[in-house]
């Protein structure tokens, strides 16, 4: 995507409320037409998102641009689920490109929305959703740019490890590890008794930049990493540390072989496929995990009775907050050219109604407030619970620098992992992309 890179908006949340999660949005510089202009002529709106598995997440979907077209027989909404990261990093940068972009996409908020909005790509619906702003609270800001609203959060919450509990019990791991000292013995007992003890997918290389990510927020101090996301300062010798440790762990062979050609979570083969069939123990990965194991297991009835999560553990003696974590979530954002129907779908997904429903779908954790009853999960209650209590919640890295430094970032972190990059390697990757 030709976009200048500015410096991203950190956003450290306050988990006050029950639920949090993250999403995106776009605005205009037009104002909204009167509420009795809406709805009158026939309109189409292309939406995108990255539920493209058959499952509970994109039948989800399926039925809420039914059901609003129930409620407002005017508006067709033509869906294309799309994998991740060929949407972020592929499909939607072209989109925007172009002059056809869908009219209601994927967004994740942070420095990439900062970038398409100086790209003049989004609608800016500020004035249209306040009271759903309102009701969502603090998270909707990571889709603030300059003070405006430029999308809307649906899910929220922070990433941990994924397990089975089963090999766990097998393995004599009697408590998920709380510091890096106990997941390294609960890998060696794991080995012990020839489980692959994590899978990682990183072929599609964010699931293992993820890992680095978190090093990072153990290494690096609060004001570090806000100094980092706010002026794209990477100087502390933290960032370096961070690639010490995760190449240190690497070096205990805690994952599959071949991960550095595993894709995240496309199939049974796929990282997050051996998780969800009991031939690995733990997966890193975010709340919405729960969906996409459901799509890959053999047995959902072994799977909903084995599968547990636990924060990320601490490192003794580091200068990052042990309670800290990594989070952030999944929204959508307008094109700025896009009919107003598409902010009144988007302020539709976000209703306590449909977030309700959302919830129980069990692929992640919803953020307006009137929605906590549909998390029913245990695994995603135990999220909620960690989410809430966490002191500091760091948005994801490549999200907060933006797209220019997070893709240059990742690619470097998978070096790592492949064996053919350095810790240095990473820190030097991201100052050149910030200088661009």
């Amino acid at each position: 995507m030709a976009i200048k890179r500015r410096a991203t908006t950190f956003l450290a949340l306050s988990m006050t409320t029950a639920l949090l999660v993250a999403g995106c949005g776009g605005g205009g510089e037009d104002e909204a037409p009167a509420e009795s202009e809406l709805f009158k002529n026939p309109v189409t709106l292309t939406w995108w998102h990255n539920a493209s598995q058959d499952g509970p997440g994109k039948t989800y979907w399926e039925k809420v641009a039914k059901d609003f077209n129930a409620l407002h027989p005017t508006v067709t909404i033509e869906i294309e689920g799309i994998e991740t990261n060929q949407l972020q990093r592929t499909r939607l940068p072209a989109a925007l490109l172009s002059n056809d972009p869908p009219d209601i996409f994927q967004a994740w908020g942070g420095g990439e929305i900062r970038e398409q909005v100086e790209a003049d790509y989004l609608k800016d619906i500020t004035e249209q959703v306040k009271d759903e702003a309102a009701n969502i609270g603090s998270a909707v800001e990571i889709w603030q740019v300059d003070g405006k609203q430029y999308g809307l959060p649906y899910r929220m919450g922070i990433e941990g490890i994924w397990y089975n509990k089963e090999l766990f019990q097998q393995a004599g791991i009697a408590a998920p590890p709380t510091t890096f000292d106990e997941l390294n013995d609960a890998v060696t007992k794991l080995k012990a008794i020839n489980v692959i003890p994590i899978a990682v997918g990183a072929g599609d290389k964010w699931p293992a930049a993820h890992w680095w990510y978190n090093f990072a927020l153990r290494a690096c101090s609060v004001d570090t990493l806000r100094k980092a996301s706010l002026e794209n300062n990477f100087d502390d010798q933290c960032f370096v540390k961070a690639g010490q440790d995760l190449k240190a762990f690497i070096d205990t062979k805690p994952f599959q072989p071949n991960f550095i050609a595993t894709p995240g979570q496309n199939d049974p083969t796929s990282a997050n496929g051996l998780l969800a069939n009991g031939k690995a123990a733990m997966e890193l990965m975010g709340d919405w995990n729960k969906g996409t194991l459901d799509t890959v297991t053999e047995d959902q009835e072994a799977l909903n009775k084995f599968i547990g999560w636990f924060p990320v553990p601490a490192i003794a003696g580091s200068a990052g907050d042990p309670k800290a974590a990594l989070g952030g979530g999944d929204g959508f954002a307008c094109a700025k050219n896009a009919p107003a129907e598409c902010v009144e779908f988007l302020k539709y997904i976000v209703s306590p109604e449909v977030q309700k429903g959302y919830a129980e779908t069990g692929t992640g954790l919803p953020v307006a407030k009137g929605a906590e009853d549909g998390v029913k999960d245990p695994a995603l209650k135990s999220i909620l619970e960690a989410t809430t209590s966490a002191t500091y919640v760091q948005l994801w890295l490549d999200t907060a620098f933006g797209s220019t430094v997070g893709n240059a970032m990742n690619d470097a972190i998978v070096a790592i992992f492949a064996g053919n990059g350095t810790p240095e390697k990473v820190v030097e990757a991201m100052k050149a992309a910030a200088r661009k």
